[in-house]
């Protein structure tokens, strides 16, 4: 469960409040006026893409540029 801190809380103690969300890798929702405005969160890698994620598995036979000697049957 996140634990709410008011702005003026939060800003006479930024540097504890980060330091806990990092051990405990629990969020704090910062509220004004006991309404919530930001959300600190533990930071988290982002996902590699696809072609990273694919390097060393994907393996591409042939020739990819140039055209293909194929006749299609389109529809009229």
């Amino acid at each position: 469960m996140p634990r709410y801190v008011k702005i003026s809380e939060f800003k006479a103690k930024c540097h504890a409040l980060i330091d806990e969300v990092a051990r405990t890798g629990g969020a704090v929702i910062i509220t004004r006026s006991d309404k919530p405005v930001a959300e600190l969160v533990p930071h988290r890698p982002r996902a590699q893409s696809a072609r990273g994620i694919l390097e060393d598995e994907l393996v591409v036979i042939g020739d990819t540029i140039s055209r293909v000697d194929v006749e299609w049957n389109s529809l009229r």
